[in-house]
Formats: structure tokens, sequence, C-alpha cells
């Protein structure tokens, strides 16, 4: 950038003149706002997650669950240095086994874990952490550590069951995402543990054998009967080995069938959200299907609320015909009692016998019996159901991994991944029919594209409603899952379409698909359960973790259609750059067939000078010249390059150049030319590799191609294509014209390394790139230093870091070179160079920016800028590379020439920016009559400056 990033890194450097909350997969969510992703940042669930997932879902104990965690937590953050695990003991007390503490009720750790959410910080305090942990975890840690507080959440109770302290590197959006699928898992194993572990530990909340005992003899049984039902249930606790729920009821309904002498039993087990009653056993007959009814269902609901028994005349004639329905035979007498959980006291479920033989009423006694056989067996049956669950949930984990895997293999197309949303939503909940709808921002509709019968292609066809209108409106509008279970008595249902066809909608499961900023992208409706009476809690908290990976899935499958759509784009780009740049084959044949590859001494007999200028060489000799130069320093014959290649290349660079004022072709060829002038007169080949020199003329060749006349600064403020590809990377124009260089070099017929060995071709290229970097002035200001130090302490041409820094020194010598070229050029270059700088301020005054001043054609004064930029960059450079190289003395000696002129003509300058004309040929006058008088000495060579407009314009 040369000129351009030292005045605005002078401007810079001188005064002037004048947090997220996890969601539980299993558990109701509640509102979070996941990590935003760029489209760099688009992630899916790795293979290590599945893993950790699977890993979740198969722990039943305390020390396995612990190691899962850690274990997880290690595989997705692989910069983990600790884990330090607290589990929940009792209504408070959160306890770690390594090693065992507790942690305190008060301070900092405490306070993040009662927020509930995940947090990120740069250290815990000391005090409240073992020793074994401070080193990782305790304030202050490294800028590249972070301690990260991971509360596990029960969201029915709204309290931490767990907590993680991590020790790792910073968060990225990938981990950020990880994290939020692996806490739902986590957290819905530490619950299940904690269940199984207090069901073991907790104190008996209903009645025990021996209270059961005592109310048996309050009611006279004899010690005789006593002893024949302690037998009796003792031998049923021993033939209760089963792992099958199903099969434990059937014995344990078959042992209360013969003691309370009914025709019939069964159990009707509560439904985990206490919402519905359900029955899998009736008599000695294992039903095919559940059957299952509300909870609010007559008399029933008030026995599990008030633990009370009823009988047949404490139920309604339509509760009856029900009953008997199920039953398959008519009730002529009852007795349901409830059974509580031992671990909780809560009702678990309702033991009901059915016709006592001899047509009798059931007794007090039948009741008591009851009671006494669920003293014994509640435990067994409630664990076993609860392992039955755990089972089914592992089942429908890996169902739902097997989903995300089925969903992110179609991202390609879209309407082929919302058909496979339908038929992975449908058979995860069991529901009669499924319907997914895109949300179109722009038109503000629901749109579906997809049905159960397969895509409609034609958009004619697309079946599109308002975004705020019916059910499906409503869920885009609030986000909110909504399960409704009788679609006719429900307001948002409207009806018309089940009348004009004929089917009937029972129930509705409408939930939200959410991308990874959580904003609604879409809505999937599930209609009519076919395994039960309603969705339920279960069913939703299925559809709110399938809803993850269908948001993103199809947040990703939109994003690639966009970047294929954008690759599709760039590759037109490309070809009409191409075609436009192309260099065909008479121009190659014209430029070769001219008298072949001239004679630098013929070009001009100063053309190996540093006193000569090559801008006053034409336009169109510019690339033969190009060909001469590579001749003269032998890389034709030692890398054996072809010359059409070579022609090509070359003609092809110089397509490459935009025609701003100054960063133009003109501008690379002059830097060209003091790069052979530096081989020519320094020896640059004893201080440096044939293929470093190669790689270095190269460089300056293509150093600033495709240049806009703005600078990095511009760029990044503007918000250009340019800033978004390379702003993270820093040297944006630079970046841009190295890769411009690689897409000529990657041109049929233009790749002039293409003999080279495979090692030497990768060299080279690393090289081209690292010295077109090296244009950016603050990079050659941060290695200033060492440059100094390199040239105090002696030059070591075997030292590759010497090496490369003198690349780097050469090439910003080479950038800056107009200013060691005669008064009249270095004037010229200094008004081309204020014509680009005051035209990108005008466009920074466009876009409501304040322009820097020397941007800033109302406020720049040219002469003091000049001298400043001399003085602080230009002549630092030249006076170390004379240190290096005692031949470039006279380069030094005629830059500060020119800063002296400079600060003659100052005077001269009573205006700020360029005058009306946009010349500074005035300022000539006085030193050409200076330089009469002999105050310069002889200076023909300046004869070959910049040419004027009126004389022709190469030097722009």
């Amino acid at each position: 950038m040369g000129q351009a990033c030292g005045h605005a890194l002078l401007c810079r450097s001188q005064p002037p003149s004048s947090e997220i909350r996890g969601q539980q997969v299993f558990l109701r969510p509640e509102e979070s706002s996941a990590p935003a992703l760029t489209t760099r940042q688009s992630t899916t669930l790795s293979e290590q997650l599945q893993d950790a997932l699977l890993r979740l879902a198969a722990v039943v104990d305390t020390r396995s669950l612990r190691v899962a965690l850690r274990d997880s937590i290690q595989e997705l953050l692989p910069s983990t240095e600790c884990v330090c695990i607290y589990m929940l003991e009792g209504d408070l007390r959160l306890l770690c086994d390594d090693p065992l503490h507790e942690l305190p009720q008060e301070g900092k750790i405490r306070s993040i874990v009662d927020q509930l959410k995940r947090c990120q910080c740069a250290g815990l305090p000391p005090s409240e952490l073992p020793e074994k942990y401070r080193i990782c975890l305790a304030a202050p840690l490294p800028a590249h550590r972070r301690a990260v507080v991971i509360p596990l959440l029960d969201q029915e109770r709204d309290k931490a069951v767990a907590v993680l302290l991590v020790g790792c590197n910073p968060l990225s959006d990938q981990d950020e995402l990880h994290l939020n699928v692996l806490e739902k898992h986590a957290s819905v194993a530490c619950v299940r543990v904690l269940a199984v572990q207090t069901s073991y530990q907790r104190p008996p909340l209903s009645p025990s054998p021996i209270q059961s005992h005592n109310a048996l003899l309050h009611l006279n049984v004899s010690d005789q009967d006593y002893c024949e039902l302690d037998r009796n249930i003792l031998q049923l606790c021993g033939e209760l080995f089963d792992l099958d729920a199903a099969s434990l009821q059937l014995k344990v309904i078959n042992y209360l069938q013969q003691q309370t002498q009914s025709q019939c039993c069964c159990l009707l087990l509560v439904s985990e959200d206490n919402h519905q009653l359900f029955c899998q056993v009736v008599g000695d007959k294992v039903l095919e299907e559940e059957i299952s009814f509300p909870l609010m269902f007559g008399r029933f609901g008030q026995v599990v609320e008030k633990k009370k028994s009823i009988t047949l005349q404490d139920i309604s004639a339509e509760e009856r015909r029900q009953l008997s329905s199920m039953l398959g035979c008519e009730i002529s007498s009852m007795l349901c009692v409830p059974v509580a959980s031992r671990a909780t006291g809560q009702v678990v479920a309702l033991a009901c016998a059915f016709n006592k033989q001899g047509g009798q009423r059931h007794t007090e006694a039948d009741e008591h019996a009851i009671q006494h056989c669920f003293c014994y067996t509640s435990t067994v049956l409630t664990s076993t159901l609860a392992f039955q669950k755990e089972q089914k949930l592992k089942v429908e984990c890996q169902a739902l991994l097997q989903v995300a895997k089925n969903l992110f293999t179609h991202l390609d197309d879209v309407s082929v991944l919302l058909q496979e949303i339908i038929v992975e939503a449908r058979n995860l909940s069991d529901a009669e029919i499924c319907s997914v709808f895109l949300l179109d921002r722009l038109s503000h509709e629901l749109v579906a594209k997809v049905f159960d019968g397969g895509v409609v292609s034609d958009e004619e066809k697309e079946f599109r409603i308002p975004a705020d209108q019916g059910i499906a409106g409503h869920v885009a509008t609030t986000g909110q899952i909504l399960n409704i279970k009788d679609a006719y008595s429900h307001p948002l249902f409207y009806r018309g379409v089940d009348d004009s066809t004929g089917f009937r909608t029972r129930n509705i499961l409408c939930f939200p698909i959410k991308d990874e900023n959580n904003e609604v992208i879409g809505v999937a409706e599930l209609v009519n359960k076919m395994n039960g009476p309603w969705f339920n809690r279960f069913d939703e908290d299925l559809a709110t973790a399938f809803s993850i990976y269908c948001g993103i899935s199809i947040a990703h499958s939109l994003l690639y259609k966009k970047v294929h759509e954008a690759q599709f784009r760039s590759h037109l780009a490309n070809e009409m750059m191409m075609y436009h740049m192309k260099v065909s084959e008479e121009e190659v044949s014209k430029l070769l067939v001219t008298g072949g590859i001239e004679p630098v001494k013929e070009i001009h007999p100063c053309f190996a000078e540093f006193t000569y200028t090559p801008r006053s060489l034409p336009d169109d000799t510019t690339p033969l010249c190009i060909l001469s130069m590579f001749e003269d320093m032998g890389f034709i014959n030692t890398y054996k390059i072809d010359l059409h290649t070579l022609a090509r290349f070359c003609l092809m660079v110089k397509k490459g150049y935009r025609d701003p004022p100054y960063h133009n072709w003109m501008h690379a060829f002059s830097v060209s030319h003091f790069c052979y002038l530096l081989y020519k007169n320094l020896g640059l080949s004893n201080y440096l590799e044939d293929i470093e020199i190669l790689a270095l003329f190269v460089s300056c060749m293509c150093h600033d191609l495709d240049h806009r006349g703005t600078n990095n600064s511009f760029q990044v403020a503007s918000q250009s294509v340019l800033a978004a590809l390379y702003s993270s990377e820093g040297s944006v124009m630079e970046r841009h014209h190295f890769a411009q260089a690689i897409a000529i070099l990657n041109t049929i017929g233009c790749n002039i390394f293409e003999k080279f060995s495979r090692k030497d071709y990768q060299r080279v290229l690393d090289l081209i790139r690292d010295i077109i970097l090296a244009t950016d002035l603050a990079h050659h200001l941060r290695i200033f230093k060492d440059l100094q130090k390199m040239a105090d302490d002696g030059y070591n041409p075997k030292s590759r870091t010497h090496r490369s820094m003198l690349l780097c020194l050469l090439m910003t010598s080479c950038d800056l070179s107009d200013q060691t070229k005669g008064w009249k050029t270095t004037r010229k270059i200094a008004e081309l160079i204020y014509k680009e700088f005051f035209s990108q301020g005008d466009l920074e005054k466009a876009m409501g920016n304040r322009p820097s001043e020397m941007m800033d054609r109302e406020k720049a004064y040219i002469p003091e800028l000049q001298i400043s930029f001399m003085e602080h960059i230009a002549m630092p450079i030249y006076k170390l590379l004379s240190e290096l190289f005692p031949g470039a003395t006279e380069l030094y000696e005629r830059v500060a020439a020119n800063r002296e002129q400079w600060t003659k003509v100052s005077h001269k300058f009573t205006i700020r920016g360029l005058p009306s004309n946009n010349s500074l040929d005035f300022l000539d006058q006085e030193y050409e009559l200076l330089q009469s008088q002999g105050a310069f000495g002889s200076d023909d060579h300046c004869l070959n400056g910049c040419l004027d407009d009126a004389d022709g314009g190469q030097g722009q």
C-alpha cells in the first residue's frame, strides 16, 4: 500500500498540526437465547456429542453419572483443564466427592448457581474452592483461560440438582451450542439418578408393614389369618424379579384377586404429570395397547388428590359404563384403593378390585389387604416402572439422535428435508398427520410446500396462511408450544376443513421451530395422537427437543442454499472477470514477436541505475520491459519459464490493475523496476536465495492487484465485501492482492511456476504471501525494532529469520521508491497520491463519516504531511537499508534532499488540499530557478520523471 498506508499510520500516531441459559431436553424449557452463529460459525452435532448423550442416557447411579459428566465435558471442550462436580444432597447441600466437600451456602459461586444459568468468568474466589481446583479455577486466570459455572436444573422444582465448575478456554459459539444440548440431557440424567437414589434412602411415608398389621388387628383378624397373609405376601415378593412392569402387575393383580376374592383386578397408573390414568394389565390379560383417560375422570381424580378409597356407590353411571367397557363385563361391586409411593408419599397408582365373589360387597378388610400388599410391593413396582420408563427414554434418545443424523444428511434440499421432518415427527409422536410451515418474513405468511402426501413443486400451489392467524399463526407469533386436547372446543381451531373433507381432528400439538438466535423460522403441527387420548407431557418434551434439531437443520439447509447460490454467483463473476481480463494469443504473440526480449541496455542506457525513473516509459512498453528484467536477472533460464506463459502472466497482471490515480499498473511497474535495481546494484544474490529474489520480484508486480483507491480502514468502515472476507485476519487489501495473484496463477496458461517441484512451488507461494502482506506499513512498524537489531548485530544470510525480515524491508523500500527519484517525480507522485486520498475522503463524507486530515481536501496541508511522512517513514527505511547495503546510501541522501525541497517550497503553499486544477506544477518554478543556480548540481535524470497530463500522462 506504500505511502498511503504510511500517511494513515502517521495520522493515528502523530498529533495534527491543529450470559445463556441451557434448555432441558425432556423438561419444559424456558425461553432462552441461543448464541448466534455467523456464516463461518455454522455448527452441527459432532460424534463426540452423540456419544456423550448416549453415555448420559445409560447412567443409573451417582458414581457413573459423575464419570459420564466429566468425560462428556472433556470430550466436548478439548481445552478443559479440570471439572469439579457437585450433586444435590437433600434440599440445599451441593456435595463434591473429589475431594469430599460442600459448596459454600454463600459466596460468588452460590450466587451464580442461584441465577440458574451458565456463567463464564475470569476466575472464582480461591476461598470457595478446594486446593486441588484453585490452579485452574481461582481468580485471576490468564487471558486465554476461563472458569465456567454450569448449573443443571430440575425445571419442575426450578432449582439446581447439580453444578459443574469447568476450567477451559473461552467458549466458542459451537461450544455454547453443544453445551446447550448436553445440559438438557445431563439435567434429565441427574433428576433420574437422584429420584432412584432417594427412593432407597428416604423413610417410608405410606403405611409400613407394622402399621398394616396393627390395622388388621383392629379388624379382629386372627393370628393364624395374619400368618397366612404374611406367608402369601412373602411368597409374592420372592416372585417379583421381573424387569418388565407388565409381568410384575400380572403377579400382583393375581395376588389381589385371590386375597379380595374378586373376579377381576387392575392397576390404574398415574402419569408423571398427574394428568392421566393409564392401564396396562386387566385381570390376567396384558393389553395390546394401554388404555388411558383423564385423571379428572369422575371420582378417580379425588382418590388421587385425597388419598381415600371409594366403592361402586361413589361413581356415576357414566363412569360405571366406561369401566364395564374396559373390563368387558358388568360391574356389581368395586373397591378402588390409592397406592402411595414410599419415597414421595404421592399416589402413583389406583388398585381396583371388581365383582367380589358371591355377589358381596368389598369390605374394609379387603381394603387393608390391598394396602398391606403394596406396603411390600409398591417400591418394587415403582422402581420397575421407572426403569422401564428410563429404558423407553433411552430408546427415544437414540431415536432422536438417529433423527438428527437423518435430518443432517438432507441439508442440500430444503423440500426433501421438510419431508423428512414430517416423517420423523409423525413416527416419534405416533401422530396421524404432520404439517410443517416455514415463516416467510417478507410477506408475513406461513408457507407449506410439503405435506404428508409429498412435495409441492409448483409455487402456485403453495399453501399460505397469515402468520398471525389460527393455531399455527398463534405459535409462530408467541414462540410457545400449544397442546390442544380437544380441537373442536378450542377458539383458534377452524372446523370448516373437517366439515368439507369428513376428517375429524381430535387433538393437536403445535410447536415452533427456532434457529440458533431463538427466532421462529417455522411451525410444525401434529394432529391426532394414535396411541392415546391426546398428546401428553412426554410428547411436548420430545417435540421441544426435536424442534431444536429441526431448527438447526432448516437454518443450515437455507444457509447451504445461500452459500451454493453465492458460489455460483462468485463463479459467474470470476468467469466474467477472467473473460474481460483474458489475454488473447494475438496479444501474447505480438508481445514476443515485437523483436523478442529486448536487452535492458537498449531500453535506456541508464535503465539499471538508481537515477532512472521508469515512469517515463510509455505504458504499452512496460510488459516487454518486465520480460527484459526477467531475462537479465536469469529467472527464465534458471527456472525454465516458458516465454508464452510468462508473457501471458505479465499481460494478465497488467489487466488486473484498476486505474486509480496512484495505485495502478504504472506504480506496480515502478516498484518492480526498483526491485530490479536493488538486484543489479546491491548484489542481492549474496544476501538471499535465488527463489527468494524471484518471489520478491513477482510480489512487486502483484502487490497492489485490483486496488480500488481506498485503504484498509475504509474497507472496514464501509463493511465492504473485502472486509467481510478478510477483516478478521487484518491487512484487508493486502490479502485481497495476494488472492488475486493466486487467481491469475491458477488461470490456464499463466502459471509461471508450473515446472517447480511440489516443495518449491509451496515455498514460492508462501514467500509471495508474506512479502505482499509486508506492504502493509503497520506490519513494517511492528518489525522495525527487529530490523534495526538485525542491522546492529550484523546480517546472517544463513538465518531464515534474517532473510525473511530482509525481504520485508526490501519490499517496503521498493513500494516507496518514488521518494528516491528526482524532485519532479516526487512532486508528481504527491499530486497523484492526494488525488486518490481526497477521493476516498469524499466517499467517507458521503457515508456520514469524518475523514482523517490527510484524506480531507479541505484540511490537508500537503507540504507538512509530506515532510512528516518522509521524516518518520521513508527516511528511516532507507537509512536502515544503507546500513545493511552501503551502496544504498545515495537513496537515503536523495530522500533527504526531497524532504528539504518540500521545506523550501512550503511557503508557496497557502491553501489546504490541491489547487483547483489539481496540479502542483507551480512548485517546480522555484526548484528550476535554484537548479539553474547550481543548488542541486546536475539533474539530467529528472527528465525521466513522471510526465504531466499534457505530455501524455504515462505517469498515471
